[in-house]
């Protein structure tokens, strides 16, 4: 649990990311972590490149991309890049630890009611659609369903841990509430 996701970018791979970027401007369907998307373009891109990782919000929501789960390992830190390098807006940020601060994270996993209702919304716009990509795309809505009612709450209790400490906690470390 101790391994830090977005120190694991290369200095090139870092230029496709944006910098500076302001609270307001984060989407608010993004999980809490280092990884985020602002405003994004609608051409759903980022799925192709970061399928574990990146979705795509309803059409409410103008089909923005957003990270739904943050990296768990290098490969999938090495797709999250790719996806921010094709997303044209240059909307995608890998400096989230100095955007969110322990009480956003628990606020954003109290308010967790309205991302699942987004995501049904989104699963009913996508399944009356008979295109592959968004078929494809309503199965990553599906998988998000799975991850906010598993194993996000654990994955966030340790995201507070490290904005509390500085560090990821090691295994068996008590993790914060949520």
């Amino acid at each position: 649990m101790g391994w830090d996701p977005a120190a694991e970018l290369t200095e090139e791979e870092r230029k496709s990311f944006r910098t500076g970027g302001h609270e307001g401007e984060r989407l608010w369907l993004n999980v809490p972590g280092p990884f985020w998307t602002g405003t994004t373009d609608n051409c759903w891109t980022g799925r192709m490149e970061a399928p574990d990782n990146v979705l795509y919000a309803a059409e409410s929501a103008y089909c923005a991309e957003y990270v739904f789960r943050q990296p768990k390992n290098p490969a999938q830190v090495r797709a999250v890049a790719e996806a921010a390098w094709a997303e044209v807006r240059g909307e995608y940020g890998c400096d989230g630890d100095l955007h969110w601060t322990p009480a956003e994270v628990r606020s954003w996993w109290a308010g967790r009611g309205r991302v699942a209702e987004h995501l049904a919304e989104s699963l009913a716009d996508f399944e009356a659609n008979d295109y592959a990509v968004v078929a494809e795309a309503a199965a990553g809505v599906r998988d998000f369903q799975g991850y906010l009612g598993g194993g996000l709450a654990g994955d966030l209790r340790a995201y507070v841990f490290r904005l509390e400490e500085g560090r990821y906690p090691e295994a068996g470390e008590r993790l914060p509430e949520l």
